[in-house]
């Protein structure tokens, strides 16, 4: 049983790390995120045969086992709220795994999640976009390529997993096209502007080759160590940078995301294309945005209306 116990706490320290370091959760959402899925995992563990007679893996979680897990919730009588809060973390967790190829299908795929209100996205302003940027200076090799990393997501609006999976030839500097690979496999060839494509000819020339040992491979990004920078290290280089710049709130990756998506909407990019820029299989997900760009249309009508 302690195997088992280790193989399903391994998926869950996965998908945490992932809610840490690229969604920049905070502690209270983690740890809300964590109760809900032990309680699967010890629901799982006492009332399945299967998960005690054989070593844990979460491929075997079938769609059966969601539904007697969720009427065990109405069973123990939650509350309507904490209900869905379960669901819903359940559902995230396994879309996590399918995404990370861990899983050949998801069991919650099926799974009907209680809507609740969606909170917007923060994103930063152009001002803080800037001040971020213009604060990295310098000519070592971490200088050339945080500027280049940043840009180059904040021009692309790539997720941070996809960023640090790319390699050398993932990038065409003379069409200054980017290719990444996003969730489930999918592929995207994304545009880049020029200002970042500059920044990548100066860190593959002036920066990479300083940070390159026999273990680098075709990795696009490096460490200090010279090995494919991790989502924990962009992380820590991000949070590193925010402070050096002087924000006064905490700068996760997928904000760099968020405030690209919604710096085209407001400079009126059309809806579908930032959906195709993005990797959103729904446009619903990408709709969120809107909300924010109305928002700033609204302030820009009133300040310029002679009668508002």
């Amino acid at each position: 049983m302690q195997n088992n116990k280790n193989q399903a706490y391994d998926g869950l320290n996965l998908f945490l790390a992932y809610l840490k370091v690229e969604r920049g959760a905070s502690i209270n959402t983690l740890c809300a995120y964590k109760t809900d899925l032990c309680q699967l995992i010890t629901f799982l563990g006492n009332s399945e045969l299967c998960f005690k007679n054989e070593k844990w893996n979460w491929a075997n979680v079938s769609e059966s086992h969601i539904k007697s897990y969720i009427l065990n919730l109405d069973r123990n009588r939650y509350t309507v709220p904490t209900k869905a809060r379960k669901i819903a973390s359940m559902s995230s967790f396994f879309k996590f795994l399918y995404d990370e190829n861990e899983i050949s299908s998801d069991p919650c795929e099926h799974i009907s999640t209680p809507k609740l209100s969606r909170s917007l996205p923060s994103t930063l302003s152009e001002q803080e976009i800037n001040s971020l940027f213009d604060s990295i200076k310098g000519t070592n090799p971490d200088d050339y390529r945080d500027r280049a990393m940043f840009e180059l997501m904040y021009a692309s609006g790539t997720r941070v997993s996809e960023l640090i999976s790319c390699n050398i030839d993932s990038v065409d500097l003379n069409q200054n096209l980017i290719r990444v690979i996003g969730k489930g496999s999918k592929e995207r060839i994304l545009p880049i502007h020029i200002v970042a494509s500059r920044l990548l000819i100066d860190y593959i020339d002036h920066g990479r080759p300083k940070q390159e040992t026999q273990a680098s491979g075709p990795a696009l990004f490096l460490n200090k160590n010279g090995n494919r920078l991790t989502r924990q290290g962009f992380w820590l280089i991000l949070n590193r940078r925010t402070l050096k710049a002087g924000l006064t709130r905490e700068v996760n990756p997928h904000l760099l995301r968020h405030s690209f998506a919604t710096h085209l909407l407001k400079g009126g990019a059309p809806l579908r294309h930032v959906q195709e820029l993005l990797g959103h299989s729904d446009i619903s997900t990408t709709q969120i945005y809107t909300h924010l760009s109305n928002d700033h249309l609204k302030r820009e009508y009133n300040k310029a209306h002679p009668r508002s």
